[in-house]
């Protein structure tokens, strides 16, 4: 049997069918705030006096029981659902393909639709379970224009931004396909146990820079965070950036959620090279926004992601320059060997010297897990995410080494 495995809908136990269709120029309901959705529906006639009401159920539908089709909406009146079907959409982004690496990650190719003249996109999403806990890997963008020497989606020129619906239908989309909403009988206002959840935390670490599409990552993880739905807590949302400064101190104020900086680097000069958006946000910059972001303690730490690099940035004395760079910030250095890549001038640093780094740091006082490797069979890694927009051969993705998150979110 081959390592990697594409699955059908039907090989997933206790996946729903969900209503997937072609998109039409109907806009959708999911992604949109509460405000939003109530000023739609008056445009469609309905009674200022019902939109409160109507918004509250079709709240509950979309977020609370995660039906795609209207029809199953058994408290909203016959009338109401045809008027909802005639204008709007819940539709599912289409599966391209599903695959399922050994240790039981999953990764999903996506396809949305056309916006305006362009053409569909495509992107990657990726679960990966773990004892105690499932996170969800989500992208904010077709590609990225970061260009970080080091990361195999930067080679992907961007193609556009992701709205707040098509961020967050990857968490419904995911849900569907994990058996991870309730059952489709459950009463309106019944309690729901958090509990037994497959996906309990969700990070903004895809395809993409989350903080160059901030108002659309804005409200998609607002709405996941909102109680009376997805209800996510802001301490198991990790949002990853690599280093926007202005959008880092918004993040903190009108977000609210964890947050994970793309380090790799403690000098300016070699940041340059492998993060180049250094040269306009130097580390100096980057490190005052990040003790000031709201909230941080022990108890909410910034988690620094710092690739190992041999003979780049995996020196002891790199190791020393990194506890000087963060002192005062409470932190977690998230330390993740290399998978090269084809085109790639990096390799891996020798796991003794990992080792080495990881236990300095530890002596130091700050947590420094070493990544483990997940779902290498399906190249499904932070920096490894190339959608079939690029045109890549699938044998290539195939055969990279991939390596997953973890240790992200509060348990």
């Amino acid at each position: 049997m081959a390592a990697t495995e594409i699955l059908s809908r039907a090989d997933i136990v206790k996946a729903p069918e969900v209503r997937v269709v072609p998109r039409t120029d109907k806009p959708s309901l999911i992604g949109l705030l509460r405000e939003d959705m109530a000023k739609l529906l008056v445009e469609r006639g309905v009674p200022e006096r019902q939109v409160k009401m109507r918004v509250s159920q079709l709240w509950h539908w979309l977020y609370v029981r995660g039906v795609s089709d209207f029809d199953e909406m058994s408290n909203v009146s016959k009338d109401m659902r045809e008027m909802l079907k005639e204008h709007f959409t819940i539709a599912r982004p289409e599966i391209v393909e599903e695959q399922v690496s050994n240790d039981g990650t999953r990764k999903w190719l996506l396809r949305f639709p056309p916006r305006g003249a362009g053409r569909p996109v495509e992107i990657e999403t990726v679960y990966i379970p773990e004892e105690g806990r499932g996170t969800l890997c989500i992208s904010s963008q077709v590609g990225c224009t970061l260009t970080c020497s080091f990361c195999h989606t930067g080679t992907q020129k961007l193609v556009r931004n992701l709205t707040a619906e098509e961020i967050l239908s990857q968490l419904l989309l995911a849900r569907d396909r994990l058996g991870d909403f309730p059952e489709r009988d459950t009463p309106q206002g019944a309690i729901v146990p958090a509990e037994g959840r497959k996906i309990t935390n969700i990070v903004m670490m895809g395809m993409g820079e989350p903080l160059y599409n901030f108002e659309n990552v804005k409200t998609a993880l607002l709405i996941a965070s909102d109680g009376d739905g997805l209800s996510l807590s802001k301490r198991r949302i990790t949002l990853s950036t690599s280093g926007i400064v202005p959008e880092i101190y918004r993040t903190g104020e009108e977000i609210g959620v964890m947050l994970a900086i793309s380090l790799h680097a403690v000098k300016d000069e070699l940041r340059d090279m492998l993060v180049p958006i250094n040269k306009k946000y130097p580390l100096n910059e980057l490190m005052e926004a990040c003790r000031a972001y709201p909230g941080l303690s022990n108890a909410r730490r910034i988690t620094f992601e710092y690739v190992m690099l041999k003979d780049v940035n995996d020196s002891l004395e790199d190791a020393k320059e990194l506890v000087k760079l963060l002192k005062g910030i409470p932190a977690k250095i998230n330390l993740i060997p290399f998978n090269p890549w084809p085109g790639t001038n990096y390799q891996c640093s020798d796991w003794e010297q990992i080792e080495k780094f990881a236990d300095f740091i530890n002596q130091a006082g700050y947590a420094s897990p070493i990544r483990t490797p997940r779902g290498r069979d399906i190249l499904a890694a932070c920096g490894q995410l190339k959608s079939e927009s690029e045109r890549m051969r699938k044998v290539d993705r195939l055969a990279f080494e991939a390596m997953m998150i973890a240790n992200h979110g509060e348990d």
